[in-house]
């Protein structure tokens, strides 16, 4: 790491965080020559291949803008799209790679926004899963339905 200052090509770390949300690590550091300090940020990077090949850096905002098409005209706040952004980036970096297909991301996608709301759902998926026909679109409807009907069965049943 070089100096800031003098340009020096070495500097020795004197203290280091971690941040709140475990992504990055603050660094203080000291140039052996000047003896000035500063800090430095060290973020691990996330790349996206698309499919022309490009990489380029992943972007929370980029799945919040795509998400934001499909949420249109439904009862989605920005908060939402952002915690739904924030889930999806912690999925991807857990998984270790550093490089991500950009199809890979778009069906990571998928399950929180089920959660969020399934008309979006529907919408997002009939892009990322290419949906060929309406039967594809009532394949996903009823998988939807069977997971409503799992979870309503056992209300159903005690309050009887």
């Amino acid at each position: 790491m070089h100096c800031p200052f003098c340009r020096h090509g070495d500097s020795r770390v004197v203290d280091s965080r971690t941040s709140d949300d475990g992504s990055s690590i603050r660094r203080r550091r000291q140039c052996p020559q000047c003896l000035r300090r500063f800090t430095t940020l060290e973020t691990a990077s996330l790349s996206v291949v698309k499919r022309s090949g490009v990489t380029e850096p992943f972007s929370r905002e980029k799945i919040v803008n795509g998400v934001r098409k499909a949420c249109q005209g439904r009862p989605v706040s920005e908060d939402d799209l952002a915690l739904l952004a924030q889930r999806v980036e912690e999925t991807l970096r857990s998984t270790g790679t550093a490089e991500l297909d950009a199809h890979e991301i778009g069906l990571s996608i998928l399950g929180p926004l089920r959660d969020l709301d399934e008309v979006a759902y529907l919408r997002f998926a009939s892009v990322y899963q290419a949906f060929d026909s309406l039967d594809d679109f009532e394949a996903a409807i009823t998988a939807l339905r069977a997971e409503h009907g799992d979870e309503e069965a056992p209300a159903a049943a005690g309050s009887a």
